[in-house]
């Protein structure tokens, strides 16, 4: 480990406001669920429940424009200011929807709004990766992801407390706000220590990991290794070329699928859980109620799994995780006391929107720092499409009257097949590493590319 030097400060600081970054991201993500029925009684608007749909469809495909983008231009233009960008631009969006006049205005603030959103995340996830101390590293990226259960639940109570009495603007003002928090990233977040090196700053970065107490040395030895293994052509790529490369395209392409499959069921079931409770006969009280349990479990598998993850090696624990999801699912077609129903539902949480929070942080650890974001991105962006038929799937069997429990089974067998893909990553690259961005730093010997981390620190 570097020694220390004067003016040292803790990574911490970068977890704890890429963890408010997530958070706000998810007030913004779950405000929109939560105002629709305001929306539909907006005086002079006339929106349908299709229409309504619709513009919930344009924030996810703002989304994922969002991650398509951000992910290169992290790697080309840095993870800061990515970063600020997306927390500039989601805020504009924000306040420019508390404004609108119309729904079709309001619809295209949302879409921009999901760019913003899409955007910060591959940043928050590579700067939390980097900055997290050595052997704590998927549990730090686990806490900051739960940043989206953590701002779902502020919506919701929020919600809660104040379109009662208020009217809807009020919640999107509050998620502009969140604009504040630039001076603070501007004067104390700093830049990725690998893409400063990647753009031949290397006295630079050397400095910014001394600050904050990184070891150096022991990251110029890890690209070297991973240069060691690279071919001629392949050193010479980065962001999406990299990615798409021999010695990465299987892996991205496995992810991608992983990320499809989750994002199906996670979108579902936030979507028809509180209908499919009342399908099977349960007293539902308040869907709320519901929701909660669900993202309660979600919290639960991210943190509890990503110090499983620092220990056993992510792989080991998302294919468990996986397979925990689908059996919840299972008992959850089946008719169950109230105890146990509520168990299930928190089970479904923890192998589902937990085990995702720990599938994007396999990413960042399977891929090189020089196409890292370009990865998280496209996992994230493409994944979306499972997103958007998530909620269609629950809803035409719903509507085709062959049985709720179809649902839970139309839901488990994504969670099975998530961790076969899982299990399929390989977990050493031979080829496709980035160039060496440590050149000259360190010269171990050779040795093979061990890109995947998927065992522990």
């Amino acid at each position: 480990m570097a020694p220390s030097v004067p003016n040292t400060r803790s990574g911490l600081f970068v977890v704890a406001l890429c963890f408010m970054t997530i958070v706000a991201d998810g007030f913004d993500l779950i405000v929109y669920g939560a105002t629709v029925p305001s929306l539909l009684d907006e005086p002079g608007w006339e929106m349908s429940h299709g229409s309504a749909g619709l513009i919930g469809s344009w924030t996810l495909a703002g989304l994922m424009v969002g991650f398509l983008l951000a992910g290169p231009l992290t790697d080309r233009i840095g993870r800061r200011n990515v970063m600020m960008v997306g927390v500039l631009w989601f805020s504009a969006g924000s306040a420019a929807c508390a404004l609108a006049q119309s729904p079709e205005f309001f619809g295209f603030a949302r879409f921009l709004t999901g760019i913003g959103l899409g955007g910060v995340v591959p940043s928050a996830v590579a700067l939390t990766i980097e900055f997290a101390p050595k052997g704590r590293r998927q549990l730090y990226n686990g806490l900051m992801l739960t940043g989206y259960s953590v701002g779902g639940i502020i919506s919701a109570l929020a919600a809660i407390a104040l379109l009662p009495e208020h009217s809807w603007r009020l919640m999107y003002a509050i998620a502009a706000l969140y604009v504040v928090v630039l001076p603070v990233m501007y004067l104390r977040l700093p830049e990725s220590v690998n893409y400063l090196v990647i753009q031949g700053r290397t006295s630079e970065a050397r400095a910014l990991a001394d600050q904050y107490r990184l070891d150096f040395d022991a990251m110029a030895a890890e690209h070297a290794e991973q240069a060691a293994a690279a071919s001629e052509e392949a050193q010479v790529r980065r962001g999406y070329r990299l990615l798409l490369s021999h010695g990465f395209r299987m892996s991205a392409i496995l992810f991608v699928l992983t990320g499809f499959c989750a994002q199906l069921i996670v979108y579902g079931l936030n979507t028809w859980l509180p209908q499919l409770m009342r399908e099977a006969g349960y007293p539902l009280g308040s869907s709320l109620q519901f929701l909660l349990v669900l993202q309660v479990g979600a919290i639960i598998g991210a943190v509890g799994g990503s110090l499983l993850a620092d220990r056993f090696g992510s792989k080991r624990v998302i294919i468990p995780f996986f397979l925990v999801g689908a059996l919840s699912l299972l008992v959850l077609s089946q008719k169950l006391d109230i105890v146990f129903l509520m168990v299930a539902v928190a089970g479904a949480g923890l192998g589902t929107i937990g085990t995702t929070t720990l599938t994007y942080g396999f990413v960042a650890e399977h891929f090189p720092a020089s196409c890292r974001g370009s990865a998280v991105g496209a996992v994230m962006g493409l994944a979306r499409f499972g997103a958007i038929l998530g909620p269609l799937l629950g809803g035409w069997i719903l509507g085709s009257n062959i049985g709720h429990e179809w649902n839970f089974y139309a839901f488990a067998l994504p969670a099975l097949i998530a961790a076969v893909f899982v299990a399929l990553v390989p977990t050493i690259a031979t080829t496709g590493s980035p160039t060496p961005p440590f050149a000259g730093a360190a010269s171990p010997s050779p040795a093979p590319a061990v890109t995947g981390e998927d065992t522990p620190n």
